[in-house]
């Protein structure tokens, strides 16, 4: 059995099928961790949908910030971006099922082989979070999507404040950081505040600001992370690091590693994606 995290798929359905083609993926023997953006802004989000959804319990999905501005879309919590390309879901004659199943996908996921973890998000962790209490924040947010409340939480769930993490936050302020780390978290200060606005790769921090995975102390430092997100970072490959986005939509790769949390031994393969749009997020 082959285990195998992906990138940003962000509906770019053809890209995945290539790729699952060259990796000879089979949904009885192997299993798939996306990482999230599994739709918006390519050609096909329903294609990725009802493909992902067939797949099973062989495709593990994370929620990133474009899978979550589909569902605040759906429920006209929030208008679309003139840059979504949404339709083909909100319009399909199987909407429900697959906005249903959307809400169901997690927002971080965890393996563990002995000492060895993998922490699985779609952008970031704050750094003073550990591996443990990063699922704990995780499942608040997810049980706000699979609740009767879920309209009243996505209609809260935008906005950059409060910017850092503090143990005693409460309601909607609590689960906007939470959210806001997972799934839009670039750059941060070394006590944790977050930035919002810069989209460059990792030189790019402003003054004061650092990517989130180089904070002096960070608490997740003991797990291996992967996440997507980052397309100006691109591929980054360490035993304790692992950056997965890498541009599918904006012309650049749809990226899949094979992976063994025993041995630690990767393998990066990747295809092209004939779907480019301009940049800007």
């Amino acid at each position: 059995m082959a285990l195998y995290m992906i990138g940003d798929v962000q509906g770019c359905d053809a890209a995945l099928q290539r790729l699952l083609d060259t990796i000879a993926y089979s949904p009885s023997r192997d299993t798939l961790y996306l990482l999230g953006d599994l739709v918006n802004r390519g050609p096909d989000s329903a294609a990725v949908l009802r493909r992902l959804m067939a797949y099973g319990d062989a495709a593990r999905c994370l929620l990133g910030n474009h899978d979550l501005n589909l569902l605040a879309v759906a429920q006209g919590t929030r208008k679309p971006h003139r840059k979504d390309t949404l339709d083909s879901v909100l319009n399909a004659p199987d909407r429900n099922a697959m906005l249903h199943w959307v809400c169901h996908q997690k927002m971080a996921l965890l393996l563990q082989r002995g000492d060895k973890a993998l922490l699985m998000v779609h952008a970031g962790v704050l750094p003073t979070w550990t591996v443990d209490q990063t699922m704990a924040l995780a499942r608040e947010v997810e049980m706000q999507l699979q609740g009767g409340q879920s309209a009243a939480f996505l209609l809260a769930m935008y906005g950059n404040t409060p910017n850092h993490w503090d143990d005693r936050l409460a309601g909607m302020d609590r689960l906007r950081v939470i959210v806001n780390a997972l799934t839009r978290l670039r750059f941060c200060t070394a006590q944790g505040e977050m930035e919002f606005e810069t989209t460059e790769g990792a030189g790019g921090a402003p003054t004061g600001y650092m990517p989130w995975f180089d904070v002096p102390g960070r608490q997740t430092a003991s797990a291996a992370v992967a996440f997507g997100h980052w397309s100006t970072l691109g591929w980054l490959g360490r035993t304790d690091l692992l950056s997965l986005d890498t541009g599918c939509v904006w012309g650049g790769c749809l990226s899949a590693l094979q992976f063994n949390l025993q041995d630690d031994s990767q393998t990066l393969i990747q295809v092209q994606c004939e779907a480019a749009q301009q940049p800007g997020r």
